[in-house]
């Protein structure tokens, strides 16, 4: 599996595709998830990795595959529930924990947790991630009863 999506000089997030048995869902999920999503027209900052290489993976295995270097802080991943659901709702992977004075930097005891995200707030959690305007747990903990984050209240 080529890794120079992880070596990249993009500041975009990442929205790897893991299943590639739904074309028109994929299509209209990309549509989705680029769409200005309020009055000043926010858009999610993302990069779509379209590769068969990533067929199949789960999360586990995928934080395997990153590389101990990559600056990734998170990751989008389209499977089948995103597109078999009618929310089409995408999972988040966290890629880096920082927790003061752990050894294993990066690798706290968040490292690896995932919550999902409706297209139309991919916007705000791949904004606010990537700028650490706010934490994982803040929009981990502000899921509904399903594990989805559909938006503050």
């Amino acid at each position: 599996m080529d890794d120079t999506i992880w070596r990249r000089a993009s500041e975009a997030s990442l929205v790897i595709r893991t299943d590639f048995a739904h074309e028109d869902e994929w299509t209209r999920l990309r549509a989705a998830i680029v769409e200005p999503q309020t009055e000043d027209e926010f858009e999610a900052h993302v990069e779509f990795v379209d590769d068969r290489a990533y067929e199949g993976v789960t999360p586990e295995r995928l934080l395997r595959l990153v590389p101990a270097d990559s600056s990734e802080r998170f990751v989008f991943l389209v499977d089948t529930e995103t597109l078999t659901h009618p929310d089409r709702p995408v999972l988040v992977l966290n890629l880096y924990d920082w927790v003061e004075g752990l050894e294993d930097q990066g690798k706290g005891p968040r490292y690896g947790d995932t919550f999902r995200v409706v297209p139309a707030e991919v916007h705000s959690v791949e904004a606010n991630l990537a700028l650490a305007n706010m934490d994982w747990e803040e929009f981990a903990d502000g899921v509904d009863d399903d594990g989805v984050f559909r938006g503050f209240e």
